[in-house]
């Protein structure tokens, strides 16, 4: 336990002792607290929640009927909703090609070692 500090009669503030520090810091560190998982982790929930709020007010504003036509069938549903499958299939597809790329870039990885 480090003494208590001794106040300095010219300034009247707290002088600590050579080799103390104040309680709940380390020597050597500018104290900022670095970046943990958790907290990106609740980052990124809080930026799906706004954007699921966004997702919402959008489908909810745009419920005029479209006819949609795929592959020869056709089909009568919201206009927001039919924007939100092709959205939703769009980035399938870019999943899929990403997926498949790190998969040829992991099997290339063990073909060097």
């Amino acid at each position: 336990m480090a003494p208590p500090a001794a106040l300095d009669p010219a300034a009247e503030t707290p002088v600590r002792p050579a080799g103390t520090t104040r309680p709940g810091k380390r020597p050597g560190k500018s104290g900022k607290l670095k970046p943990t998982r958790i907290s990106g982790t609740w980052v990124a929930v809080i930026v799906a929640l706004i954007v699921l709020a966004l997702l919402l007010i959008f489908i909810l504003q745009n419920l005029d009927s479209a006819t949609v036509h795929f592959f020869g069938a056709s089909g009568s549903m919201p206009l927001a909703v039919a924007m939100l499958f092709s959205v939703l299939a769009g980035a399938a597809l870019v999943a899929l090609i990403g997926g498949a790329r790190i998969l040829q870039l992991r099997k290339q990885a063990r073909r060097r070692r």
